[in-house]
């Protein structure tokens, strides 16, 4: 067995450093959030057991989970989630690593962060071209990150555009007509040759993308995810009166009760809603 104690424990601690990087520089989490994940992988490596072969290296939670047991379900399921995201990491940058003991935590779902309009029009006056483009994308789109980066130039046609999601699922998602001119343009002058968005005739990746997004936000002293621009797409169609229905089609929901979870209506909607609704607004007294 060879804990953190010993000879791992340097190249641990240096790629726990490289994946906070990661996080803060390419995926833009807050510095909070950030904070919670090195906090979360300092305290579990006290007591994560690690074996090491020729093939990969595991992480054996046991111990730890052991450790954090009398925490309640959402605390025990954020910590084993930085571990999860730390081991998937290490996984993308060529260290193959397994996790044992990781057994699901059943918490309530939560709601991602919108960006207001404002934030995101701010931020675009800060930007042109190709960043630019990226985040219009996202935010008129409702794409997912996989989605975006995957999309084809066949997969534009008549102010459409084909998307396949989740489940090999496919879905179309209509195009403002200033994104598709922008469109147009940016495919007559960049000389794709398959992928929407490529480089040497690959498909952009997901997580230079997501710096793309990082960086255009960060001019204006935010921190944003191109999920956080997703879910301010659904946010503001439902704001905006569009059905559940329609908006549940239009993200690639296999079901309108994830939308739900996925977007809450505003406070001020919701008053606006009852005003119509019920039959004794309108009445002064009784």
């Amino acid at each position: 067995m060879i804990n953190l104690r010993n000879c791992l424990k340097k190249s641990i601690d240096t790629n726990r450093k490289e994946f906070l990087y990661y996080l803060d520089n390419i995926r833009g989490y807050s510095d909070l959030t950030i904070k919670s994940y090195d906090e979360s992988l300092r305290e579990a490596f006290k007591y994560i057991e690690i074996f090491e072969n020729d093939k990969y290296m595991t992480f054996g939670l046991m111990p730890y989970r052991i450790k954090i047991a009398s925490l309640n379900s959402k605390t025990i399921s954020k910590k084993l989630s930085a571990i999860r995201s730390f081991v998937i990491y290490l996984n993308e940058n060529g260290i193959s690593a397994i996790l044992n003991a990781d057994d699901n935590i059943k918490v309530a779902k939560t709601l991602p962060k919108p960006i207001s309009h404002e934030n995101i029009m701010e931020a675009l006056s800060y930007s042109k071209g190709f960043e630019k483009l990226v985040v219009l994308m996202l935010y008129t789109s409702g794409l997912r990150v996989s989605e975006l980066s995957s999309l084809k130039k066949d997969d534009i046609s008549n102010g459409w555009i084909r998307v396949l999601g989740k489940g090999n699922k496919h879905r179309d998602v209509p195009l403002l007509p200033f994104i598709k001119e922008l469109l147009d343009n940016y495919l007559n002058t960049s000389m794709q040759k398959k992928f929407f968005f490529e480089k040497k005739g690959e498909k952009l990746s997901e997580n230079s993308l997501r710096y793309i997004v990082t960086k255009v936000f960060r001019r204006v002293g935010l921190k944003v995810t191109p999920h956080q621009l997703r879910h301010s797409y659904a946010s503001g169609l439902l704001n905006s009166n569009a059905s559940i229905a329609d908006v549940s089609e239009l993200l690639g929901h296999s079901s309108m009760a994830t939308t739900q979870i996925y977007t809450k209506l505003g406070s001020a909607l919701k008053q606006q809603n009852y005003n119509k609704a019920h039959p004794l607004c309108g009445v002064d007294k009784i």
